[in-house]
């Protein structure tokens, strides 16, 4: 798996990535996290994918040459979100295409991020994701280093902010 910095000539394939997961969710009637639909062809959807693309902080893991999944930081939390009280690197977006489960690239992804946030010299990782249905996604973050930090909702979508502190930042 090879890690490289994403821009706007990626923004097809991470729609597709989101894509493939929302359907992959809703065959299992998980439709909380992200809804029903494409992102494709959703112009609020494309514009984020957009600007994630033009901020410097996307990552893409390829495997074989081919986009497997994505991974987007910076500095700053999204305004639903409390920043830290110290330095922070944020997860503002990460997904994978479901060809590629099981193969680790989202952890591997985190990990590069946990990389950079110690590159950075920053003292915090946080992330924030869906909270709802069988809470697996919170269990999955946590799997790779991360602990709960913070519930929150927005609207009625409950979620929860995760943090992985950095060692000897």
């Amino acid at each position: 798996m090879k890690i490289r910095q994403g821009g706007v000539a990626d923004v097809g394939a991470v729609l597709a990535m989101f894509d493939s997961a929302v359907a992959w969710l809703a065959s299992q009637g998980r439709t909380g996290q992200w809804g029903s639909e494409p992102f494709t062809g959703n112009g609020k959807r494309e514009a984020q994918v957009r600007a994630w693309a033009e901020s410097g902080g996307m990552r893409i893991a390829e495997v074989d040459g081919v986009p497997a999944g994505t991974v987007t930081v910076g500095a700053v939390p999204p305004a639903y979100v409390e920043p830290a009280k110290v330095a922070e690197l944020y997860v503002q977006a990460l997904v994978t295409d479901r060809r590629f489960a099981g193969l680790g690239v989202g952890r591997a992804l985190l990990e590069w991020s946990y990389g950079e946030a110690a590159r950075l010299g920053v003292a915090v990782l946080r992330v924030d994701c869906y909270a709802g249905d069988d809470g697996r996604l919170v269990a999955f973050y946590e799997s790779c280093g991360f602990r709960r930090a913070e519930p929150f909702t927005v609207g009625t979508w409950p979620g929860m902010v995760l943090e992985r502190e950095l060692t000897g930042a």
